[in-house]
């Protein structure tokens, strides 16, 4: 599939609250723009040094992928636009980057959960508005 042939809103979603916020702006955009929303949740396995406890969640992907269905549901569906759900395993900047190639716009949060609380601006974010290649809205 040709992802440039159709225009596309893509939004980073972690479940945080300014992610919520971000997916809603994006629907409503799409929606003006008759677009399609890509909603790009990304995970990583905690890094452990040394000794460590296991990691609970044995399945990090199906647990990302749920809190991305549930943001979705929860946050974008009364808009009338096509969402497309996307997980990936890896480094959450680089994937956005990626996925925002040929994109109308990347919409992000300004902070997603693991920010600092003073922070305006989260390290994701930070990095994705210094770096892709379309235009950037972030949403607090």
């Amino acid at each position: 599939m040709d992802r440039t042939a159709q225009r596309r809103i893509v939004v980073g979603v972690d479940g945080s609250a300014s992610s919520r916020a971000a997916l809603r702006w994006a629907a409503r955009q799409a929606a003006v723009l008759g677009a399609t929303v890509e909603a790009v949740t990304t995970w990583e396995y905690p890094a452990a040094f040394g000794w460590s406890v296991p990691v609970v969640d044995t399945d990090i992907a199906a647990s990302a992928a749920k809190t991305l269905a549930e943001t979705v549901a929860q946050e974008a569906a009364e808009y009338g636009v096509e969402i497309r759900e996307r997980v990936e395993s890896g480094n959450a900047a680089q994937i956005l980057l990626e996925a925002a190639e040929g994109a109308e716009l990347l919409v992000l949060g300004n902070r997603g959960h693991h920010g600092f609380a003073k922070a305006l601006l989260g390290s994701v974010s930070q990095h994705c508005v210094q770096h892709a290649s379309c235009p950037v809205v972030v949403v607090r």
